[in-house]
């Protein structure tokens, strides 16, 4: 291993709230590391590759020098992607990309994911701008994080303690709403994206940052021909997996996305890494370095 992104995951597992997740475990669900061994003909000896799967979950994760990937978890990293910047995309990035394509979604577009500074928020965002969206919309509660977002070239980001939700989204948008919500917030924001879906709207759920409840108004819902659906990672085929990696790969290459890392700690520094990662909330990927 090089290096492991820290994922909400992880604390989630800490705190007892997983219980498929069994002590003793190593955790860590995603990674970049060297391949050993023999290799592959797709994975040759000395390739660096990028992975997540059931690792850190039902078995020891990327937290450690050694773990042994299947093969078909694996993609390469792009030449010009950093180690940091590759360990701490697969999930972001795999959700991302499966989300929308399970949402049906287009170039023209209109895609709200909330919370720009997090994984599937800024990982969302920028593969929907780069696949042609109409608007690429997402959202912060800080100020200082608008700010970043501003710099960084998210110019479709809706600050909450300005404005509120559904107005800068019809403000962004004409009034029209979104074709498509990505929502791995919960709470209340959920119930407030749904108000805000264009007529066949679909919003998926995978995600509860802020509560794991909501109250939701069903006529947003009825009156728009509009659905909420879930998504999991983990129940994902391999090959839509690997469907997936190619477009990411291939945007990673471009440099059409650019994935953002926000501190790394080293391996010995993992518990402050995830307390970082949630108690500072800050705006990027937290990586350990091995």
């Amino acid at each position: 291993m090089i290096a492991a992104g820290v994922t909400p995951l992880d604390h989630t597992i800490l705190s007892g709230q997983y219980p498929k997740a069994k002590a003793p475990l190593v955790l860590g669900n995603e990674g970049v590391g060297i391949v050993e061994g023999g290799g592959t003909v797709e994975y040759p000896k000395g390739s660096r590759v990028m992975f997540t799967g059931p690792y850190g979950v039902l078995e020891n994760g990327t937290l450690s020098e050694l773990v042994a990937v299947q093969k078909e978890h694996l993609c390469l990293v792009p030449d010009n992607v950093d180690a940091a910047a590759a360990a701490g995309l697969p999930v972001a990035y795999l959700t991302a990309f499966l989300t929308l394509k399970a949402a049906g979604f287009q170039a023209g577009k209109s895609v709200l994911t909330p919370a720009i500074g997090g994984s599937v928020g800024n990982a969302t965002t920028q593969l929907a701008r780069a696949l042609g969206a109409k608007h690429a919309i997402s959202t912060t509660t800080s100020h200082a994080k608008a700010e970043q977002a501003k710099e960084r070239g998210f110019s479709e980001v809706i600050d909450l303690s300005e404005e509120g939700l559904a107005e800068g989204v019809r403000r962004l948008t004409d009034g029209y709403g979104a074709d498509i919500v990505v929502d791995a917030i919960g709470g209340q924001i959920l119930s407030e994206a749904l108000e805000i879906l264009a007529p066949d709207g679909s919003l998926t759920t995978l995600g509860y940052a802020a509560s794991r409840k909501t109250t939701i108004d069903v006529t947003d819902l009825i009156w728009k021909r509009a659905s909420i659906k879930s998504f999991s990672l983990f129940h994902q085929p391999l090959s839509a997996r690997s469907e997936a990696w190619k477009t990411i790969a291939e945007l990673l290459s471009s440099r059409r996305v650019e994935p953002v890392v926000a501190k790394t700690f080293p391996l010995e520094d993992g518990a402050n890494a995830i307390r970082y990662l949630i108690e500072g909330r800050p705006f990027g990927r937290v990586i350990v370095t091995i």
